[in-house]
């Protein structure tokens, strides 16, 4: 499918490709010609036919780190990020209808919904074997589930000492599902008959991820029901824009400037009051025009959404907004005390009891979100602020998302030190997301820095999929328990993210 896309071009001596410190989103392959590599202006290396260049730009939005010119005259191919997502999500959409499918055929599961099946595959691991490999032996206890991906297995029996050979599978048979509901011995034994590729879930995992006993159906009514009556709920503000007017310094070298709360990338956070002075306010002043150039109308307009009807004491309440020509005004409750990164900056650490407090806050508000259909996908220090009572919450709702349960989105989101395997392999990825970025909060709160850093995005996602933390020895066995638990890099193993769901994460020692 690449080598299908791939686009050719053209170029003559002295033309560039790439622009050190320019944002990239293209992969390159030389066919012909040779291409020089600098850095800061320092010769690096010579590119000839056969090859490849700036492929990190094809996994995530990166800065490029060389500058990359024609020598001679040059043939090149070229994948852009778009192309290379809307294949791989392809890839991965498929290989889980395909699973499904497979599923669906198997007896025991047969009573199973969606959503539950899809939580079994987000549980199942792949594994393979080499020729004559015995999957299972017959006589053995067994546990575990198997469905073929790929290659044939022989089913054989033992008859009076001789193996007989009962049957031949193919891909997408599956065998030993009775083990994952009793307690039973293998009846026959499985062999790869050449290299197989098998898709598994065990027992333990099955129990954990699907209650056997009630096999109960999940009722879509309830959902809609509680997002109609969010609707209602929502308060109609009598704030006007004229009233609004902004806090000055009343000292240092910003006297006389209106006090800035924060700045990212759309604008900045100023700290608003009304003329007649009763309340304070935090107002987010994004530009209209980077809005449109960096394509986040869906998400502005999504943010705006869900602030709207949210009512939980552990997310940051929307009061009002307004527009003019240039600019989208959101005004916000004002947290007086500030970014949890600030005061984790401050102390280095925290002491475990503070991090179990703000912990506890982001599970509140994980919890409200969740139950309402929304996946946060942003969680990190500086997005966690504290009102004036020292409780924590919820900021910035620029990568939230509505999801139905059972389904999967494509998208790749998140800060590097947080984003949770399954994204960085586009696999399609849900509210598992939000307990991997818990895991790494904890750690955080507690360590001071996260579990997975670098300096170069590329290196934290191949920690994160290595997936295992270096623990400091003062963290106590309980933190080291519920950092392990949430970052399983199973999505369906999650604590949180099992058949008890958040409740699992509440109830943690």
């Amino acid at each position: 499918m690449m080598v299908d896309l791939l686009v050719a071009s053209n170029l003559k001596p002295g033309d560039e490709v790439i622009k050190e410190g320019t944002e990239g989103d293209s992969m390159y392959i030389v066919a012909a010609g040779e291409l020089l590599v600098t850095q800061a202006g320092r010769e690096l290396r010579t590119l000839a036919s056969g090859d490849v260049f700036g492929e990190l730009a094809i996994l995530y939005n990166c800065k490029r780190t060389a500058t990359v010119r024609a020598k001679t005259e040059v043939r090149l191919w070229c994948m852009e990020r778009q192309t290379y997502r809307t294949i791989i999500t392809n890839k991965s959409k498929k290989k889980r209808e395909q699973l499904m499918g497979f599923l669906k055929t198997s007896r025991t599961l047969k009573d199973l919904n969606d959503v539950q099946l899809s939580k079994i595959i987000d549980s199942m691991e792949e594994v393979k074997y080499q020729d004559k490999d015995v999957i299972v032996q017959e006589g053995t206890e067994g546990n575990t589930f198997y469905i073929i991906l790929k290659g044939e297995v022989l089913v054989t029996k033992n008859v009076n000492g001789h193996q007989k050979q009962i049957r031949r599978m193919v891909k997408g048979e599956h065998f030993g599902e009775q083990a994952l509901i009793r307690e039973v011995l293998r009846t026959a034994t499985c062999t790869a008959d050449g290299p197989v590729t098998c898709f598994s879930i065990d027992k333990e995992v099955f129990e954990e991820t699907i209650p056997i006993e009630q096999l109960e159906l999940f009722d879509d009514s309830k959902v809609v029901q509680e997002a109609q009556a969010l609707e209602k709920q929502s308060p109609s503000s009598s704030l006007r824009f004229q009233d609004l007017v902004p806090v000055l310094y009343q000292e240092g070298r910003f006297h006389g400037d209106p006090v800035t709360l924060g700045v990212g990338g759309f604008g900045r956070v100023e700290l608003m009051t009304t003329l007649t002075h009763g309340k304070y306010y935090a107002m987010k002043r994004v530009s209209k025009k980077l809005i449109v150039a960096k394509r986040q109308e869906e998400h502005i307009l999504f943010e705006k959404k869900i602030l709207k009807v949210i009512q939980c004491d552990f997310i940051i309440r929307l009061h009002a907004t307004f527009k003019d020509t240039r600019y989208i005004y959101m005004v916000m409750e004002f947290c007086s005390g500030g970014e949890i990164w600030t005061k984790l900056k401050e102390v280095g650490r925290f002491e475990e009891p503070i991090a179990v407090f703000c912990t506890a806050c982001v599970v509140e508000a994980f919890a409200y979100l969740h139950k309402n259909s929304i996946m946060y996908r942003d969680l990190k220090p500086e997005n966690l602020l504290m009102d004036v009572k020292g409780y924590v919450k919820l900021v910035d709702f620029g990568f939230a998302k509505e999801l139905v349960r059972g389904e999967k989105t494509y998208s790749f989101v998140g800060t590097p030190e947080y984003i949770a395997p399954e994204i960085i392999k586009n696999q399609g990825h849900d509210y598992a997301v939000d307990f991997w970025s818990l895991g790494v909060l904890i750690f955080e709160l507690l360590v001071g820095s996260p579990p997975f850093s670098s300096s170069e995005p590329q290196k934290i996602y191949s920690k994160i999929l290595d997936g295992v933390p270096k623990y400091p020895p003062y963290l106590s066995e309980a933190a080291k328990s519920i950092i392990s638990k949430l970052c399983r890099p199973r999505p369906g193993q999650r604590l949180g993210n099992t058949k008890n769901g958040i409740k699992d994460v509440r109830h943690h020692r």
